[in-house]
């Protein structure tokens, strides 16, 4: 059985404002959508995008958006932030090898962030599925060179 998010349990979950820069980000990326799901592309086929998250202790990726099937695992563990697009702030617990999959419909998406919260690098392997609903956004030319 394939877990989701939605089957995770937040350490804390709440609607309260968002930083001014943060909210001004989620703004951007509204008009300027982030196809950079990870910190680096480390891999690209004509099937699938894989990609890294690797974040040291108060370290954030900004907000990019899901559009792709994909599913990411938790290489580490850690403890992260996440700001929605819907206005939600979570906090979660990740343990290692944790997994989790997403299935987005035709115009369905998920915006967010990353923080880490906790006291070790936090490292996450995330796979995006080419083939799916949606068709995949595009990512600057410097990002696959660099893969």
């Amino acid at each position: 059985m394939a877990l989701t998010m939605l089957d995770k349990t937040s350490d804390r979950a709440d609607k309260s404002a968002w930083p001014r820069a943060i909210a001004a980000e989620f703004e951007r990326e509204r008009a300027n959508n982030n196809g950079c799901v990870g910190t680096a592309l480390v891999s690209e086929s004509e099937r699938v995008r894989v990609w890294i998250i690797r974040l040291a202790p108060g370290e954030r990726i900004g907000c990019h958006r899901h559009v792709l099937d994909y599913f990411w695992t938790s290489v580490s563990g850690g403890r992260g932030r996440q700001h929605v697009h819907d206005g939600t702030t979570v906090d979660h617990t990740y343990r290692p090898g944790e997994t989790r999959q997403e299935t987005y419909g035709s115009g369905q998406y998920k915006v967010h962030d990353l923080e880490n919260i906790g006291d070790k690098e936090m490292v996450f392997l995330t796979v995006e599925f080419l083939d799916s609903a949606n068709k995949p956004l595009a990512i600057p030319d410097q990002v696959r060179a660099a893969a």
